[in-house]
């Protein structure tokens, strides 16, 4: 099993995602803990990849997590 990060996230309602450092920072950012959501990235995106590449994962991942859900 690959190995991961959680990386806390927020989608807005326009379908964008802000990342957030962690869910401390999140919460003195003024975001609703009910939207807070925790996604596992793989740890090699994290490392490696750029705030934009981690954005487009974790976008792809709540999109395919509603889809499943809908």
């Amino acid at each position: 099993m690959e190995e991961t990060t959680e990386v806390c996230a927020v989608r807005n309602p326009d379908g964008t995602v802000r990342l957030c450092v962690d869910e401390a920072y999140a919460l003195d950012s003024g975001v609703d803990p009910a939207r807070l959501i925790k996604v596992p990235v793989p740890r090699d995106i994290v490392a490696n990849g750029s705030v934009t590449q981690i954005g487009e994962y974790v976008a792809t991942y709540l999109e395919s997590q509603a889809r499943s859900a809908g």
